[in-house]
């Protein structure tokens, strides 16, 4: 067995008999061989676009891939320990497939609704901007990622084993392009028969999904929490508890604070969502204009420091939607989405800047929610220029950076449609300032980024939790309270679906090795 890299034109890259040809010329076999793709990345910074591939050459036929054994590896006892997982999102469902794993039986508490069920909630925020708090882009079965994109990258190759939660993945539906994908995507229309499929194998192997099941308070016991009490008035009893809730649920940390559990303000980033023509994105990126088939829709990552602050692009939807992401009436948050195809006309990106707790004490917003209650405020005066619904201020790109008000607005992705708005005014000043500067280095990076067809859309302010609760970095469990675990991206410990995954299994293993 060799792995040898190789480049292919992306004329060639579906043309069996070339990629063949290539690796006979480097590799020169005496007989027969076999390959398989191990990885695939684009490199198009100079020249024609080409496809980078990593290829496992054998002299023998490669066994196709068989992940059966994922589905078949869980196991429950006759008699299991139970752990209450609040919130059905990648770090909940991920956490009780690996207790399913050690014997466990989880019980998961979703405030939302089943996957299918959340389609009709989309809608009507769509196009009735009707927000319902519990149901809604970040909250249902399948988390904020499930509908809004479900792209696979991170860097956080630290945490746990990337591969295990891809062929996971793979298991319960997706296609194995994400195996070999240097930027894996499975997309929207996708990932909600996936989440099913991982809900079934939690249920058939004796753990209990529950929806429509609101936490809205939690009982205590000699610093132990002993069960939680749902909306509903039911009560669920609980010798571990996981809270994997999120980065909106906001309702959970006042909750934990008031019965003095303690909570930390934490550093988040907000800014606003910039959506481009994708044929333009393309030709900057590509030089091609059509694009070639072969070749995905082009994105970017784009980092600028502006006075010793960070201004980034974040979660890149190439051929993507913008669409929207409240959680309560009267705030306005967009966020981006990609179908599996990434066939949308426009590409959209959250710009944001890093907001720390002593930027915002300065503005008057102080203590653990500080962050949060200036995240908040932004996110209502922002909805309070409009007309009542989630129609979303917007500007032209370069009349946001010249202060300039647009007289109109190019064409869009997202539904609930624009409103012009001065942008510059309307973001607290230091934020606006940022983004302007940090735009302008953009320009210089990805020549042609700052131009007149391209919106500027608020609020991207979602990115992550502006609190934090805390955790011993041994055990993972709450400092002063000694049978929770804060998991995934509301407890600070995550930022998108792979990471949260993987921090779910670390909690289980972590929930696990706590009992005696």
């Amino acid at each position: 067995m060799t792995i040898i890299e190789i480049k292919i034109p992306h004329q060639k890259i579906t043309d069996e008999a070339f990629i063949r040809s290539i690796i006979f010329n480097k590799v020169k076999p005496k007989g027969n061989f076999y390959y398989k793709i191990l990885k695939r990345s684009i490199d198009a910074r100079k020249g024609s676009p080409k496809f980078l591939l990593r290829v496992e050459i054998s002299e023998t036929p490669i066994p196709k891939l068989d992940l059966s054994e994922k589905i078949n590896q869980y196991r429950i006892d006759k008699k299991p320990k139970q752990v209450v997982i609040v919130g059905a999102g990648p770090a909940g469902y991920f956490a009780a497939l690996e207790c399913l794993k050690l014997g466990i039986k989880p019980i998961v508490l979703e405030r939302g609704k089943k996957v299918r069920d959340r389609r009709r909630d989309l809608r009507a925020i769509q196009q009735e901007s009707i927000v319902d708090p519990n149901s809604n882009y970040c909250f249902g079965e399948g988390g904020a990622g499930t509908y809004s994109d479900g792209k696979l990258y991170t860097r956080s190759h630290k945490r746990g084993k990337i591969q295990d939660v891809l062929e996971l993945l793979v298991a319960h539906g997706a296609k194995e392009d994400i195996l070999i994908d240097a930027h894996p995507h499975i997309g929207s229309n996708k990932l909600p028969q996936i989440v099913s499929n991982i809900r079934n194998t939690i249920e058939e192997n004796g753990g209990e999904v529950k929806f429509n099941a609101q936490v809205v308070d939690f009982q205590l016991e000699k610093n132990r929490i002993i069960g939680v009490k749902l909306a509903t008035g039911f009560e669920v009893s609980c010798d571990k508890i996981i809270l994997a809730t999120g980065h909106s649920a906001r309702d959970i940390y006042h909750i934990l604070d008031q019965h003095n559990v303690a909570l930390e303000s934490k550093p988040f980033a907000l800014g606003v969502r910039i959506e481009h023509p994708q044929p333009l994105i393309d030709e900057i990126q590509y030089r091609q204009n059509p694009r070639h088939e072969n070749l995905p829709a082009s994105s970017y990552k784009l980092v600028s420091q502006v006075s010793d602050c960070g201004v980034y692009s974040f979660c890149m939807c190439p051929g993507g939607l913008i669409v929207p992401a409240a959680t309560a009436p009267g705030e306005i948050v967009v966020n981006g989405m990609s179908l599996s195809r990434r066939d949308s006309p426009y590409a959209n990106s959250g710009v944001v800047t890093s907001v720390e707790k002593e930027e915002v004490e300065l503005l008057g917003f102080n203590g653990k929610f500080g962050n949060l209650a200036f995240q908040k405020s932004v996110e209502q005066s922002i909805f309070n220029f409009g007309n009542g619904g989630q129609q979303a201020p917007s500007m032209r790109l370069t009349d946001f950076l010249n202060a300039k008000d647009s007289k109109d607005l190019n064409p869009s992705s997202y539904i609930p449609g624009l409103i012009s708005a001065p942008l510059y005014d309307l973001l607290p000043k230091f934020i606006y300032n940022r983004l302007r500067d940090g735009i302008k280095l953009f320009d210089r990076k990805l020549k042609g980024y700052l131009t007149t067809e391209a919106n500027v859309v608020a609020t991207e302010s979602r990115t992550s939790s502006p609190v934090r609760i805390p955790r011993d970095p041994t055990t993972l469990q709450h400092p002063n309270i000694s049978n929770l675990f804060p998991c995934g991206e509301g407890a600070g410990y995550a930022g998108g679906i792979l990471s949260a995954a993987m921090d779910g299994q670390n909690v289980a293993r972590a929930v696990f090795n706590s009992w005696d």
